[in-house]
């Protein structure tokens, strides 16, 4: 990067990765209320490989405690089905032949704690990607030569404005991740 404004876009273009990475990480953490984004990390056996289950199949929430799977190819709808059951999500789906339909079971006190204990661990890992940026931003500033010590020293104090608005963003994120996991 030859040029301070180059360094804080780039900084900022990072951040903003770590948070909509850190959002999406959250999104597949189950809570009391059914979300297609649930299933996002199934992956069926499909033609003869792994696909994601959105590839192969409409996710759908009809209802808040249920989910519902509509196959393109009925022949895969066995597979969906075993899927859904190996992806460790702790649901039982079952099938009518046309559609499969994945109720969500109540989360009880203790699976609702190890699950915000899993939010934190993810959201931990955000803010270090974060972190992560702004060292390297403040290093590339350093190396940026014929510039001034005070404008330096001005993006670097740019580049912590990001990182705090950046930090600031994932604890708005976790905390209304946790509220929702932890309503009953």
């Amino acid at each position: 990067m030859n040029t301070l404004s180059e360094v804080t876009k780039h900084a900022k273009q990072q951040m903003r990765k770590a948070v909509d990475n850190t959002k999406r990480e959250l999104a597949t953490i189950r809570s009391s209320k059914a979300t297609t984004s649930l299933l996002d990390t199934v992956r069926v056996d499909a033609y003869g490989q792994q696909m994601p289950l959105n590839q192969v199949a409409s996710v759908n929430a009809p209802e808040p405690q249920l989910l519902t799977v509509q196959p393109w190819d009925k022949a895969l709808i066995g597979g969906v089905e075993k899927a859904i059951l190996t992806a460790d999500l702790g649901l039982n789906p079952s099938n009518d032949g046309n559609l499969i339909r994945v109720p969500l079971p109540p989360l009880t006190e203790e699976r609702r704690k190890e699950l915000v204990k899993i939010v934190h661990k993810l959201a931990e890992e955000g803010r270090i990607a974060v972190r992560h940026t702004r060292t390297e931003a403040i290093s590339a500033t350093k190396k940026v030569e014929h510039v001034s010590d005070d404008d330096k020293r001005r993006t670097d104090g740019e580049v912590q404005k990001l990182h705090d608005e950046a930090i600031e963003q994932i604890a708005t994120i976790v905390a209304a991740k946790e509220e929702e996991i932890m309503e009953v």
